[in-house]
């Protein structure tokens, strides 16, 4: 073991980064990336420095492995913005405010509403079919309304 140690060549750095780099291919998220350019990155100050001591290699390493992680980490959290449509994709959100038809009477609370091209259940004061109502919440699949005036 310590032979391999201190007869550590840049190909062996390249053959470790290209296998993380390959790994990576298989879905690792983006880690394995870094510490794969962190390694390649060894190997290519080893060649350029070819006396440089395992123990150097091993700590440039761990210091490239941080710092790509850490570049890769700030990056990320960069690319986070905030939505100008924070409620896309949520659909009865969406919804709130806006006003639709009764499709089925709401009676003892119950009814259904006509919403685009499909049907959600509502639940509200009694209304009659074909009578506007506005949605004013949420309740999981549910709508909450009230009679427009």
């Amino acid at each position: 073991m310590w032979a391999f140690l201190q007869n550590l060549s840049f190909w062996d750095w390249l053959a470790v980064g290209t296998l993380l780099l390959i790994l990576e291919v298989f879905g690792a998220g983006g880690y394995l990336l870094w510490i794969g350019m962190a390694a390649a990155a060894v190997g290519v100050l080893t060649f350029l420095l070819p006396g440089m001591s395992w123990e150097v290699q091993f700590l440039l390493f761990g210091l490239f492995s941080i710092a790509t992680a850490l570049y890769w980490w700030r990056r990320q959290r960069s690319a986070v913005r905030q939505s100008d449509e924070p409620n896309l994709n949520l659909r009865g959100q969406e919804l709130i405010g806006r006003t639709f038809v009764v499709h089925e009477a709401i009676v003892d609370g119950r009814g259904k509403i006509k919403v685009a091209d499909g049907v959600w259940m509502a639940r509200g004061p009694d209304a009659a079919p074909g009578s506007r109502v506005r949605v004013t919440g949420q309740q999981g699949a549910i709508l909450l309304v009230e009679p427009t005036e």
